[in-house]
């Protein structure tokens, strides 16, 4: 069975872990900004500490992924119909 301080870390274990697992470039400083501006993966309090569990740290590294693309503008290409999307709805919401 899985030690329970594997199951949940602190911001220097979760950002190496996100790093190391899912490849994505991430340090205690990032986490600590995307905790600020609510950004970033969820996290608990213990005291005044913050800790991650490993599936919202993998939740929220599969939500920064893209889809599979054969090329960077398909790539651009989904990005810009996305934003269009978003945008519509955005002016929905304000109508």
């Amino acid at each position: 069975m899985e030690s329970q301080s594997r199951l949940n870390m602190r911001r220097v274990e979760a950002a190496r872990y996100i790093r190391e697992i899912h490849g994505i470039p991430c340090s205690q400083a990032t986490l600590a900004k995307y905790a600020w501006n609510g950004v970033g993966p969820t996290f608990r309090k213990a005291g005044k500490f913050p800790i991650y569990s490993r599936d919202d740290l993998d939740a929220w590294a599969r939500s920064r992924l893209s889809d599979p693309v054969h090329s960077t503008g398909a790539l651009s290409l989904r990005l810009r119909r996305s934003r269009s999307a978003e945008a519509a709805l955005a002016r929905g919401a304000n109508d």
